[in-house]
């Protein structure tokens, strides 16, 4: 039998979902976890990777297991689990059904705050707001909803068959005091660190470092932007995966 496990986690401890050698991972973690649970080896697939830091409020991996279980699965695993992860359902599927080839949409989320805050360090990134232009990266953003190939908001294009991707929604919000921003981003696929270089890139417009006409100009010609800065992994988190005929719970918090 096969399951999706839904699942959240703080990426905080971790140095991604992947399995990293000589470094805490989510994957490794809970494939610990299930072992005990199960009394053997047990591999999860996961639905993408995140990078060190980055965070995850709706993941899906998936597993085989022999039967279905003749006990509460979710309750046994969370009490088996650190905090920072979460489980909140074991989803019975098809045979082939695959929680990373099968995604049709993944939408990722980005915060900033812009007045330094200890209780958001974890979870939103902290850049000042002194000379920081909203208007103008509200502006860069938009550009985003109409780009296809995103080579130039890759680190290694060169190692993608192609770098086109079906961007649905890329937008900015501004809470009501301007001192935290929402980013959110989905698409059909996304390249290795592209939301960060694509926020990096923004923030960049907004100091006044990187004008809007050579941005478009980098997005049209594939050429990537001089100052290739990355934004910080902890404002960054995996919000949504949609998959056909799947309709998971939604204990999303972020």
């Amino acid at each position: 039998m096969k399951y999706f496990i839904h699942l959240a986690y703080k990426g905080t401890r971790y140095h991604g979902w992947q399995r990293q050698p000589n470094h805490p991972s989510v994957q490794e973690t809970l494939e610990n976890a299930l072992q005990k649970m199960m009394g053997r080896k047990i591999n999860c697939i996961g639905c993408g990777r995140t990078d060190a830091g980055v965070h995850a409020s709706q993941f899906f991996c998936h597993i085989k297991v022999e039967q279905a279980f003749d006990f509460d699965p979710v309750f046994r695993l969370n009490k088996m689990l650190p905090n920072d992860i979460s489980i909140f359902e074991f989803i019975n599927v098809a045979p082939n059904a695959h929680a990373q080839h099968d995604a049709l949409l993944r939408t990722y989320t980005y915060q900033v705050h812009l007045v330094k805050h200890a209780l958001l360090s974890d979870v939103s990134s902290f850049y000042p707001k002194e000379n920081l232009d909203l208007a103008k990266m509200e502006q860069a953003v938009a550009l985003f909803r109409d780009c296809r190939d995103f080579r130039a908001m890759c680190k290694q294009p060169d190692l993608y068959k192609n770098t086109r991707c079906e961007m649905q929604e890329a937008r900015m919000e501004i809470n009501v005091t301007s001192t935290r921003l929402f980013f959110t981003f989905s698409a059909n696929r996304f390249l290795r660190n592209m939301i960060r270089i694509i926020i990096g890139n923004v923030l960049e417009v907004g100091y006044g470092r990187l004008c809007i006409h050579e941005l478009e100009e980098c997005l049209k010609s594939g050429r990537s932007p001089k100052n290739f800065n990355l934004a910080y992994p902890q404002g960054l988190c995996l919000s949504g995966v949609k998959y056909p005929s799947l309709k998971p719970m939604s204990p999303r918090l972020v």
